[in-house]
């Protein structure tokens, strides 16, 4: 087994356990928020459709030497896009053939798809079923939700065509399949609203996400935001609204108020672990080394994608499977700084008491044209206002437990964060 070299902060470099292929590279909707297409990193342009039998074996063997170098018991393999379901029935029962040839012999595998739905019809999910491949589906809540950034090119809406599918992956024959939906937050959807409808298809995990950001390009609501906090933020933020917090927020009390919990909700489910001193292993909470890489269509190895929305570039390695492995990727500076926890954060994050949870938020998002990414996240206080919110829910919660009497009753943590 070779020994992990050092990285950021003295540690140990993490292995590699999850690897998202990108196994198409042109998508069949427009969405206007995509970091792919309509962010400044434009890659994708010069890169083939689909992704080769040969950049697959050859990604799958790079895979294995992987696993048998840090003699890793267990790989999540995440297709991705663009568009996954685009390779067509043929090609994508081709590339699932060749990785459980080349991985199943060494690893165990688990391997999930990340798709829009709108190609998933019986015979893809009778596919995918063979090949035990996992279906997480991109929802952003209702027909009027949804529809008003994800389009086709031509303008056409999407959510029926997903709807349609999503109630196809959810009927008993292949409920098994169905992994979860992911949805981003948009300031004028009903956070409440937005939640129930997510409910309406049965999904076994919600999770959100906040649309991609910089302190150069500000998500949308929160343009005012110019300059990153000086200081750790105290009980939310002190320089202005919180919208973000306050939809979340919003979202969480539904949730967390709810008799039975009809759902996971990650981001919450993750939050509410961090306040209580547990690990958090979310990529924007949370101060769990990163341990995902990208290999896009050409064999191309990246760090996390969201990183096209800092600049063209932003998430090269300048390695790639045929010649390079992925031992080489732990190596580069990004991800040995992903994988520092704490020491890998700006003053900021460090001296704040919620780091710990928040862990700096998405990496992409705190990226500053003059500092880099030793800056608080553009939704510093967002986030800092929403723990804080979990963390008094939470508390109460755990105060009405408290026995009065003298009989024993369950523990109480010491402390939250």
């Amino acid at each position: 087994m070779r020994t992990a070299e050092t990285g950021a902060g003295g540690l140990p470099a993490v292995p590699f356990r999850q690897f998202l292929l990108k196994i198409h590279s042109l998508c069949n909707l427009s969405c206007d928020y995509c970091y792919v297409y309509f962010a400044a990193d434009q890659s994708w342009r010069g890169r083939p459709a689909a992704m080769s039998l040969g950049t697959m074996g050859r990604t799958a063997d790079r895979i294995a030497e992987h696993v048998r170098e840090y003699r890793l018991p267990e790989v999540r393999i995440i297709l991705h896009g663009g568009e996954p379901l685009l390779v067509g029935r043929t090609h994508l029962g081709e590339l699932l053939t060749l990785i459980a040839e080349r991985l199943d012999p060494v690893v165990k595998v688990r391997c999930s798809m990340q798709s829009n739905g709108i190609l998933l019809d019986e015979e893809f999910l009778e596919l995918l079923r063979r090949h035990r491949v996992g279906v997480s589906v991109s929802l952003d809540g209702s027909p009027a939700a949804h529809d008003r950034h994800r389009r086709f090119a031509n303008g056409r809406p999407s959510h029926a065509r997903v709807a349609a599918a999503l109630r196809l992956l959810n009927s008993p024959r292949h409920r098994e399949l169905f992994r979860g939906l992911l949805c981003t937050v948009d300031l004028a959807n009903d956070p409440v609203d937005t939640y129930e409808a997510l409910l309406d298809f049965g999904a076994p995990r919600v999770d959100f996400l906040l649309p991609h950001g910089t302190w150069e390009r500000p998500p949308p609501g929160l343009e005012h935001r110019e300059t990153p906090p000086a200081r750790p933020p105290v009980g939310g933020s002190p320089d202005g609204p919180t919208p973000y917090a306050r939809w979340l927020i919003a979202a969480f009390d539904r949730w967390f108020d709810a008799p039975r919990k009809e759902t996971g909700v990650r981001m919450f489910e993750e939050a509410m672990s961090g306040v209580l001193g547990g690990p958090v292993h979310t990529e924007g909470l949370g101060l769990a080394p990163a341990d995902l890489v990208v290999v896009e269509a050409d064999g191309t190895i990246e760090h996390s994608d969201s990183l096209k929305v800092v600049g063209a570039g932003a998430p090269e390695t300048g390695l790639d499977v045929f010649r390079h492995s992925f031992s080489e990727a732990l190596a580069t500076e990004t991800m040995r700084r992903r994988q520092a926890g704490l020491s890998g954060l700006g003053p900021v994050c460090r001296d704040c008491a919620l780091a710990p949870v928040c862990g700096g938020g998405l990496y992409a998002h705190r990226h500053h044209p003059t500092t880099g990414f030793a800056t608080p996240s553009v939704y510093c206080f967002d986030l800092a206002a929403f723990i804080a919110h979990v963390r008094h829910r939470v508390h109460v919660a755990l105060a009405h437990l408290t026995p009065t009497s003298s009989e024993p009753g369950p523990e109480r943590p010491s402390a939250l964060p």
